[in-house]
């Protein structure tokens, strides 16, 4: 159903950033992960899509939005910039107030916009992640073995880029494929749109400024929030994947119980893509938690 809808370009943040919009109803913004784009939602959309105006865009340096290049004394990949491209595109569009769908990285950047934009936010469902400093702060071995390329990915450039760039294909099956599920939940369609935007000029530059923002100044942003006792203060539903290394090396819930004032959340049975591993549940569990929302 994606593939069918019309891709647009907005200027936004001074940058464009590339959406698909479709459905009819309250607003939902829809954010996509690593190493991914918003086709990631090909399975949930139709049915979603009768309940809700859904947009499903692609972040900053990833799929079809653009990918600046960063000065060396400013991360364009904050997730507060990059929360702020999504607070723009959602404005441009009439939505001034929408609730947010997203997954892994496009999760991280909920969480910043959830904080810095609260007026705007009227709730959202993060899948498989838990808060960014808690994951850095309890890092094991266990975790370092699963989630490896969050570490090899915040090298300085051009190390990183060099090793995606060489192989795009066998990046995008290192990742994935190396998850508890394999490549079995992805169809062929999608991952050769997967594969196609990875080897766009400036992807793997973008990734990893993604992930070297997480691991610099989205931490001093994040700690910031402590100091200042600012939380969360939209419903918060948190779902991660029974099978993952959330489930294996956190307690999600009591993580974002201490960054959140709402929050309800449990594992599905699954592992990390928990949209393509298990879209009926994950339809299931999103109807019902935004039917609950009084503002939506």
């Amino acid at each position: 159903m994606l593939a069918g809808l019309k891709q647009q370009k907005r200027k936004v943040n001074q940058i464009d950033i590339s959406f698909r919009t479709t459905g009819q109803g309250p607003a939902l913004l829809m954010l996509h992960g690593h190493p991914q784009n918003h086709m990631m939602w090909h399975k949930v959309v139709p049915a979603l899509s009768q309940h809700f105006t859904l947009v499903t865009a692609d972040l900053r340096g990833y799929g079809d939005s653009d990918k600046p290049v960063s000065p060396p004394s400013q991360s364009l990949y904050s997730k507060r910039i990059m929360a702020q491209d999504m607070r723009e595109l959602m404005a441009s569009l009439g939505f001034n107030k929408f609730a947010v769908l997203a997954h892994d990285r496009g999760a991280r950047v909920a969480h910043r916009l959830g904080l810095d934009h609260p007026d705007a936010v009227l709730g959202m469902m993060l899948l498989d992640i838990a808060p960014t400093l808690a994951m850095y702060r309890q890092t094991n071995e266990a975790f370092a073995r699963a989630y490896w390329h969050w570490f090899t990915l915040i090298r300085p450039t051009p190390f990183p880029e060099t090793l995606i760039e060489s192989d795009p294909e066998l990046y995008l099956r290192s990742v994935m494929g190396a998850r508890s599920a394999g490549m079995k939940p992805f169809t062929p369609e999608v991952l050769a749109e997967y594969q196609r935007c990875l080897s766009l000029p400036g992807t793997a530059y973008g990734i990893c400024e993604d992930y070297r923002a997480s691991a610099g100044i989205d931490l001093e942003h994040d700690e910031e929030d402590i100091r200042q006792g600012n939380h969360l203060t939209c419903p918060l539903m948190a779902l991660w994947g029974k099978n993952g290394a959330i489930e294996q090396c956190f307690e999600p819930l009591n993580e974002w119980k201490k960054v959140a004032a709402q929050v309800e959340g449990k594992a599905m049975p699954s592992g990390h893509y928990i949209a393509e591993e298990v879209p009926e549940l994950l339809i299931a569990e999103a109807l019902s938690f935004f039917s609950s929302i009084n503002d939506l």
